[in-house]
């Protein structure tokens, strides 16, 4: 197998650490440590700090999983809501399926630490198809009460993450996973049957209590 460049090296090494160990968990050291390098200050040479390497880390990504969109949705042309889902998943759970691939569970990590902030790291564009398609599913579930509708779209798009970051860990400890598409048509069934279920009498009682200015929007990163 041919070596990496060394900047290519330390960014996937980070990613996987990250992804084991949280932000916190890892020193830039045992970073560049990992990666090969026998210059202790190798990470800061390239990448100048932590903040600057995790953005890094989201460059590196973003380009194949934006190409991958723009891609299925010229060939799909999605204009119902289970294709334009599929259209925007489908990318990440095939980055979860790559072999060696570490970037969802990085971005789970992330998730479940409560490090948010970080991904106001990723590209303006990058964040601007994200914007583009939460309106476009916004407007694909006009039934759904705000903020419910919005914090649904979020907690969908988390779950596509985890049950990429999941196939990861799973293929990197040898365990057995479902066939690619098989685990990809379940996925997406459960995504649009989440958005698509009806408020219950209950929930819209709950949202009747809150203030007209409340707002449960969250970062989507993907």
């Amino acid at each position: 197998m041919a070596l990496l460049p060394a900047r290519e090296a330390i960014i996937v090494t980070a990613e996987r650490l990250y992804a084991r160990h949280g932000i916190e968990g890892v020193s830039l050291r045992q970073i560049g440590a990992a990666a090969g390098n026998a210059n202790n200050s190798a990470v800061q040479y390239h990448f100048g700090s932590k903040d600057q390497l995790i953005q890094a880390i989201f460059e590196y990504r973003e380009p194949r999983l934006r190409q991958r969109r723009a891609e299925l949705t010229a060939e799909r042309r999605p204009a119902d809501l289970a294709t334009r889902i599929e259209c925007h998943v489908r990318p990440i759970l095939e980055q979860g399926a790559e072999a060696g691939s570490n970037y969802l569970s990085f971005i789970a990590m992330l998730q479940q630490h409560g490090h948010r902030d970080v991904f106001d790291r990723v590209s303006t564009q990058y964040r601007d198809e994200n914007e583009k398609f939460r309106n476009r599913v916004r407007a694909d579930l006009p039934d759904l009460p705000e903020p419910l509708r919005t914090h649904r779209i979020a907690q969908a798009l988390s779950f596509a993450v985890h049950a990429a970051a999941l196939n990861e860990q799973a293929a990197a400890a040898g365990r057995t996973v479902l066939p690619f598409e098989v685990h990809v048509r379940d996925v997406l069934d459960g995504l649009v049957g989440f958005l698509t279920a009806p408020a219950s009498p209950a929930a819209l009682a709950a949202i009747a209590d809150l203030d007209v200015h409340d707002s449960l929007s969250w970062p989507l990163p993907h």
